[in-house]
């Protein structure tokens, strides 16, 4: 039976890939077999991969149509989430209070960064002395010194502002806690700013990575699964380049399932913790191009590490890489949920990014799929974390329009149009609503109409304020998954930089959440109104990646550079 699973989804990533090239207007590519036509719902989920945005958004917004009352009552409970975060975060905040304080465009934020992935690499001592002298001298650490309440902001404060102060030279002569320590780090030298600096990166890699391996992390979990929180681990690593590496990534995966299996005890799988694994990891050539090779070595692999999620009676998640992996994911996600071996067990699960024009149809091809296998999925509904990457690659491309949404707000509506569709059809789906904006929680929340069969997912290290407010008998009383990555300090890095990237500007809703200069009225804003109130859906300032004109290879080695200007990234 799994052979002919096989041999059915064969060419299935290939076939997908030219009707959607096709659709866009690129290039034909020469195959020595001609495409089957797809069926209906995955014709629709190919024709929406670079559709036109303000005909994708007006579908959406017509899918969100909300009585007066309904708006009301979301806007009353988003209200009470943020007054109540605000009233109970005090002394709290961890990586949230930190990016509140050191937004990425400071100098302080992007020194930090270019620190963090220096001296995770730099292999010699004398090296990283030049960075540090060339990069920390010029930082005026010291003017964020006690302007958070967080023991976590302060204690990062004061490592940065020592190595600053060393570089520069500046011994205060006041008789002062700063200028003692200033003396002290001073006479110690350049390899103890160093160890302050590696040090300062390491309280900010144990707030984003739950352990250093999977079994620090499973203690670590224990304390807020007494609260009642779930957790679904990751094994942090962007990607396989050689077979080696695939090997060591799914050895990764195979041993955190036999680890994890050991504390799922009663648990069902629902309770139970998860895995989520990415299938770049397991295989080097994930691609279109490759999808013989990928078909033969990649879900086998697969589909061995989810028949052990399986017979743990726990989640196993594939996640949600860059939009053009996205159909070869669903052929793989299509020949596990029809495997015979895997059936009767309701664990296997998809990330899904609200961002991405085709995500609404994604679902309902991935409803159709869950019927006729019999089977209920487990759908983490996302935002997306690749939208630089995105719109770059299309750019690049000259393509005739983005995988994605130009505005912030355009992916908001599309989230909550995804999360309505997703709750209509809880016979096969489990959803999973990854978010850490109060407004959507409190639209969700409503949308479910009950506390059943539903749940949200955080970030560790994020969110805690909020979910605070949901966790918990006498909250919402609505599960809370904890999306936790693990690894080494090395593997943190593209992790770390991805999420500050996401959430690092002043605009982040998780910045203005704890800010209280930032007004209720802003934060609670409905997304739904916003995008509706705007006569075109596309930002003005992202222009559509225009495909170059061609040129005869005597006009190409004329031709001069041109100097292009970077697009402001969608805040809305």
């Amino acid at each position: 039976m799994l052979n002919q699973v096989r041999q059915k989804q064969n060419m299935l990533p290939l076939i997908s890939y030219i009707l959607a090239e096709r659709a866009s207007g690129e290039q034909s590519m020469i195959f020595d077999r001609p495409p089957a036509t797809p069926e209906p719902l995955r014709a629709e989920v190919q024709r929406h991969y670079r559709i036109d945005e303000d005909a994708c958004v007006n579908g959406l917004l017509e899918q969100l149509e909300l009585p007066a009352d309904q708006k009301e009552r979301i806007d009353a409970h988003a209200r009470d989430l943020v007054k109540a975060v605000r009233a109970g975060r005090v002394g709290k905040g961890g990586i949230d209070a930190f990016m509140l304080e050191y937004e990425l465009s400071s100098e302080e934020g992007i020194v930090l960064m270019c620190l963090a992935e220096a001296l995770l690499r730099i292999p010699d001592t004398e090296t990283a002395d030049r960075l540090i002298r060339d990069k920390i001298g010029s930082a005026d650490w010291e003017e964020h010194l006690g302007h958070s309440s967080s023991m976590f902001v302060n204690a990062s404060t004061w490592g940065l502002m020592l190595t600053g102060r060393v570089v520069k030279y500046g011994v205060n002569k006041e008789h002062n806690l700063r200028s003692v320590l200033g003396r002290l780090v001073a006479r110690s030298g350049e390899p103890f700013i160093r160890q302050a600096v590696r040090q300062a990166m390491n309280i900010m890699g144990r707030q984003f990575v739950l352990g250093r391996d999977i079994d620090e992390g499973l203690r670590r979990a224990r304390s807020m699964e007494r609260m009642g929180y779930r957790y679904s681990y990751d094994m942090l690593g962007e990607g396989a380049r050689t077979e080696a590496d695939a090997q060591r990534y799914f050895d990764s995966y195979a041993n955190a399932i036999r680890t994890i299996g050991t504390q799922v005890g009663e648990r069902g799988v629902l309770d139970a913790p998860g895995i989520s694994v990415k299938l770049t990891a397991l295989h080097p050539r994930f691609e279109f191009a490759q999808a013989e090779r990928v078909h033969a070595e990649l879900l086998p692999r697969v589909r061995e590490l989810a028949l052990m999620a399986k017979e743990r009676n726990m989640g196993f998640n594939i996640d949600a890489e860059e939009a053009e992996r996205l159909e070869p994911t669903l052929d793989v996600m299509e020949a596990l949920a029809h495997d015979p071996e895997l059936s009767g067990w309701d664990g296997l699960g998809l990330a899904i990014q609200a961002y991405q024009k085709r995500t609404l149809p994604v679902i309902d091809w991935l409803a159709d799929v869950a019927r006729q296998a019999r089977r209920r999925f487990m759908i983490r509904l996302v935002k997306g974390a690749y939208w630089d990457t995105e719109v770059k690659l299309a750019q690049e491309k000259g393509l005739d329009d983005y995988p994605v949404f130009t505005r912030k707000a355009n992916t908001d509506v599309s989230y909550l149009a995804c999360a309505r569709r997703l709750l209509a059809n809880r016979d096969v789906f489990y959803p999973q609503f990854a978010t850490h904006n109060a407004h959507t929680v409190a639209v969700v929340h409503d949308f479910a109409g009950d506390r059943e069969g539903y749940e949200f997912q955080r970030l560790h290290g994020m969110g805690e304020a909020l979910y605070e407010q949901v966790v918990g008998r006498e909250k919402l009383d609505v599960p809370v998954r904890i999306y936790a990555p693990v690894g080494s300090h090395e593997d943190l890095l593209p992790y770390l930089v991805r999420r500050l990237l996401e959430n690092g500007a002043n605009s982040s809703f998780v910045n203005r959440l704890v800010d209280d200069r930032a007004p209720i009225d802003e934060i609670v804003a409905d997304p739904i109104e916003r995008v509706r109130a705007r006569p075109s859906k596309r930002h003005p300032r992202i222009p559509l990646p225009r495909r170059p004109a061609r040129r005869r290879p005597a006009q190409l080695a004329r031709r001069r550079p041109v100097r292009r200007e970077r697009a402001d990234p969608p805040r809305s």
